[in-house]
């Protein structure tokens, strides 16, 4: 029994002995971070957006039909027909087009495309091409649909602003 009591003895003393050589053994904590006081950076000013260029004070999106197809016929003016269409026509097609707040594209969708595939291509160029439209200021952006009549000569009218269609 006695060196039973003398072996427990002996373990308790190592075990001792262990964890204070260990506690000897380990880093101090590191001492705390300093305290800086520092300002939140100052917000970055936006810079306010330049008013656009044209604008248009339709209240509906037939009324701005109107504007739209004033604006494709200024900038393709060398390219409407001038007077009464044919009666035969290389393409009609109708075409919804939205336009962004400050007169941007924002998609156009064929509602019933030109069946020539050539016309379809040069009047989605044509209207990409006269981005930006009048800003539509009263509605902050408007969906609206016109039809194109487009000639083999290359040149057209839209249905919102045609001077007719001859019958032969």
């Amino acid at each position: 029994m006695t060196t039973l009591r003398l072996f427990s003895g002996w373990r308790a003393i190592l075990g001792a002995a262990t964890a204070v050589l260990l506690a000897s053994c380990a880093s101090p904590p590191p001492p705390p971070a300093p305290v800086v006081d520092v300002a939140p950076p100052p917000p970055v000013a936006k810079a306010p957006e330049p008013e656009p260029e044209i604008v248009s004070h339709a209240v509906s999106p037939r009324d701005y039909r109107q504007d739209g197809a004033r604006h494709i016929y200024s900038k393709n003016s060398h390219r409407i027909f001038k007077g009464r269409m044919p009666p035969l026509l290389q393409g009609v097609g109708t075409m919804q087009l939205h336009i962004g707040r400050r007169g941007e594209v924002l998609a156009m969708n064929w509602m019933r495309p030109p069946s020539h595939p050539g016309a379809k291509a040069e009047i989605e160029r044509t209207v990409m091409a006269a981005a930006p439209y009048p800003a539509p200021i009263r509605l902050g952006g408007v969906v609206y649909t016109d039809t194109w009549l487009w000639d083999k000569s290359g040149r057209f009218q839209l249905d919102t602003l045609t001077e007719g269609q001859r019958s032969r």
